[in-house]
This record gives C-alpha cells, sequence and structure tokens, in this order.
C-alpha cells in the first residue's frame, strides 16, 4: 500500500488540518501517517487558539517516521513559525524526500491568520524550492508573488512569477471568485488551466486541506502532477455536491469533511 505524510496542525473540529487530510488520504487508498506543527482551539467559525510544537519535538517525529514508513509523497500545510518551516526543509533534505506538496494555509476560511509574517519569508526561501507542486488560493498567491489578483490573466501571471522565483510548480485556486471554481497549473513554463464548477454549499472549512491532500495521495500512488490535479478535483467536487452536513448550531456548523463520511458511505476507494 502506498503511503502519504501530512505535516500541519490538528484541527479539534474535525474539518480542516491533519484530520481532514488523514480521511482524504484513507479514502483515496493511501496510507496516511501525520506530523503535528500545532495543536488548535478552532472550529468552522475561527481559531481561538494555537499552541505549537516545539522544533526539537516535530524533528522527533519527522524522523521517527521517516527511519520506519518512508512516504512514497508529503503534504505540508499549516506551519506558523520560521523556526518550524526550518525544521521540516532541514528533514526533508535529509531524509531526501521527492513529490512534495505545499499548501502554503497562512489564513483559515473563517479568516483567523494562522502564519507569522517572517515565516513566509522563510516558507518561500526553504520550502517552495524543494516543492513538487505549491498550492495557494487566490489570497495566498498575492502574497507569494507579490502581485494583485484580479482577473484570470492576474492568476497566470502570479503563478508564473513564483514558479520562476523558487522553481516549483504552482496551482492557484481559483475558489474566492476571480474565476469561479477553475484552478491554474503553472508548471515547466506551461499554464493549463483546470475547469471547475462553482458549487452552492456553505460547508468549506478544509477544502484546500482537503485538496492539497488527495493531490499528494495520487501523486503517491503514482499518476502525474496533472493527473493528480483532475482526480482531487473531481474527488473534492463531488463530495461538495452531495451536500451533507454535520449540525446546526449557531454558526455553519456544518463540515464538508461529512463529505469523506460521503465517499466511505458509498464505499469508494477512488
Amino acid at each position: 500500500m502506498k503511503t502519504a505524510l501530512t505535516i500541519a496542525g490538528s484541527d479539534c473540529s474535525g474539518g480542516a488540518g491533519i484530520q481532514a487530510d488523514l480521511k482524504t488520504m484513507t479514502m483515496n487508498g493511501v496510507y496516511g501517517m501525520s506530523a503535528i506543527t500545532a495543536l488548535t482551539a478552532q472550529n468552522t467559525t475561527g481559531v481561538t487558539g494555537i499552541m505549537e510544537v516545539s522544533p526539537d519535538f516535530l524533528r522527533q517525529q519527522l524522523d521517527m517516521i521517516f527511519s520506519d514508513i518512508r512516504p512514497d509523497a508529503v503534504k505540508i500545510g499549516m506551519v506558523s513559525s520560521g523556526a518550524l518551516i526550518e525544521v521540516i526543509a532541514q528533514a526533508l533534505a535529509d531524509w531526501r524526500v521527492e513529490r512534495i506538496v505545499v499548501d502554503p494555509v497562512m489564513v483559515a476560511t473563517s479568516g483567523s491568520a494562522l502564519m507569522e509574517t517572517e515565516a513566509v519569508t522563510v516558507l518561500k526561501a526553504k520550502l517552495l524550492p524543494m516543492a513538487a507542486l505549491v498550492t495557494p488560493n487566490i489570497p495566498e498567491a498575492e502574497v507569494l508573488s507579490g502581485q494583485t489578483i484580479r482577473s484570470q490573466s492576474d492568476m497566470e501571471a502570479a503563478a508564473k512569477a513564483i514558479s520562476e522565483a523558487h522553481g516549483c510548480a504552482v496551482l492557484v485556486k481559483g475558489g474566492h471568485s476571480v474565476s469561479d471554481a477553475d484552478d491554474l497549473l503553472y508548471a515547466g513554463g506551461q499554464a493549463r488551466w483546470f475547469p471547475g464548477k462553482r458549487i452552492d454549499n456553505p460547508n468549506t472549512h478544509g477544502t484546500g486541506c482537503t485538496l492539497s491532500s488527495a493531490i499528494a495521495a495520487n501523486l503517491a500512488k503514482g499518476f502525474s502532477l496533472e493527473a493528480s490535479i483532475q482526480r482531487a478535483k473531481e474527488y473534492i467536487s463531488g463530495a461538495l455536491a452531495a451536500m451533507l452536513d454535520l449540525g446546526k448550531g449557531s454558526g455553519p456548523m456544518a463540515h464538508n469533511f461529512a463529505l469523506n463520511g460521503y465517499f466511505a458511505e458509498e464505499n469508494r476507494l477512488v
């Protein structure tokens, strides 16, 4: 069985972070593992607290994983500080890891900040050059490129700038209204659009985590980058279209990761 590792923060509500990553990896047919960068107190409405692990303890987690069950692909999500990013980059270099997907989580869907400003600089210097793919949403792509994105041509220019600056493929996600649900891949000097249909579903907590984890899972199984992206988009679109809810609290307490339950109920391993 192929294996995948998520290096990310924990979401106690189960809809994003390592919980969403592990569910997604399982439902995409790989054995999922996790190295936790931080505990968070959060739900679909916001984040009230973040408690980082120490750099030494993160390195211990990574060494224990790689020395026993080597991942076929790695997904990196929420890493809030430069010190932790340094540790991840060094460990991945020491273990000569390939097929790395970086989801540069800077702000939660609810609007809560998840990355320190100085950490962005370290991310760009240390992790992006190691990545097979970086998956920013539009606000994140603006930060990484230093450009304003208001159109599809802006998405292409930003993706090109990030790719050329750091030597990685870039998937700019269009879910923040610029291009409906169309995503843009810029790789090897070429741009390719992955069309998508916007689904009127309010349960979008953790969608970015799920997309990047599904891509990593498919890379682990040996699919090409483009095929992995296409399969991941089909997975998340099918899940959102199922329109499953997990409750109606005072806020939008309905995770789209009832979506992983959707695939489990359908008994599908994609």
